[in-house]
């Protein structure tokens, strides 16, 4: 079981990978390990295996799941290596490129940039993508992961928006960087969102728009945020505030009116599934797997039985 949750923790949705890629993610990343890990009983995709991890401070979650749902880049994962805390950070950044590239598929090449003088973008062999950057030591210092959202199709321009939706409606938020695209950016629609970064609680997260009709994806539910609430009453209010396509509201999942997929859950739903007996985990699964919105009252009854 977890010690700590962070206050928005990345879920990474595979078909049948999620421990295998959690094992080579700890591997790789300094001051990483896995957290807890086991399998759900038949549920509507079979046996479903469940792991939590850490990577180099911040939390993740993932499951095996079925061919549902995809990775896309449109959540990423931003690495900030930075030379005032890594030693010999160049060559740490060249090390994740080369784990992360092999089997994998490159967006951006490794190299100068002039926002960062070692940067690159890459899908890994599990599909999912990293934006490896060193850094500039005299910026304001971030966490060294940083889930990244890019605006496209129908959200392209929403960026701006979606932040100061989720910077309202989390306490203890701050907004962060905000730099727009000017006016000479060809595709890309001048004024919209170039780079945002925002806390929500301790997670840094970025956001970006990008107008370039050429992407071929979106948000979905292959990547999703989960969100550990205390009692029901923040449980409703999130649910409130985010879920915004009815059709999608399943089992504590929910998306907002810009495609991002939330998990909304009580904070004591992981030690349901992960301490509970076999007994009790089937009837915790049974009782969420008839809920759109979670009922922690109806979840406790279901574990106490």
């Amino acid at each position: 079981m977890l010690d700590r949750m962070s206050t928005i923790t990345p879920h990474l949705w595979f078909d049948t990978q999620a421990l295998e890629a959690a094992t080579f993610y700890t591997g790789l990343f300094p001051d990483s390990e896995i957290t807890s890990s086991g399998v759900l009983k038949d549920t509507p995709s079979g046996d479903t295996e469940m792991v939590s991890f850490r990577l180099w401070g911040q939390d993740f979650m993932a499951i095996s799941a079925g061919p549902q749902f995809t990775i896309n880049p449109s959540i990423s994962f931003l690495v900030n290596v930075d030379p005032s805390r890594v030693a010999d950070a160049r060559a740490e950044v060249d090390r994740l490129w080369a784990a992360l590239r092999e089997g994998g598929h490159v967006l951006m090449e490794l190299g100068e940039y002039p926002f960062s003088p070692r940067y690159g973008w890459v899908q890994d062999r599990f599909g999912v993508s990293w934006q490896i950057m060193l850094t500039d030591p005299e910026g304001e210092p971030r966490p060294p992961i940083l889930p990244s959202m890019l605006f496209v199709g129908d959200a392209a321009g929403k960026a701006e928006a979606a932040r100061a939706l989720y910077t309202g409606l989390f306490p203890d938020a701050e907004p962060g960087n905000l730099v727009r695209w000017p006016e000479d950016s060809g595709a890309e629609q001048a004024g919209t969102v170039m780079f945002s970064d925002f806390r929500l609680g301790d997670t840094w997260l970025t956001a970006m728009d990008s107008s370039d009709g050429g992407h071929g994806f979106g948000f979905n539910e292959a990547v999703s945020f989960v969100v550990s609430c205390a009692d029901q009453a923040e449980l409703d209010r999130y649910w409130a505030a985010l879920s915004s396509i009815p059709e999608s509201e399943q089992c504590g999942w929910c998306k907002d009116r810009f495609g991002v997929s939330w998990q909304i859950v009580p904070a004591g739903f992981e030690r349901y599934l992960s301490e509970g007996t076999p007994e009790q985990v089937q009837r915790v699964v049974a009782a969420f797997l008839q809920m759109r919105k979670m009922d922690i009252a109806a979840l406790e009854a279901a574990f106490r039985g």
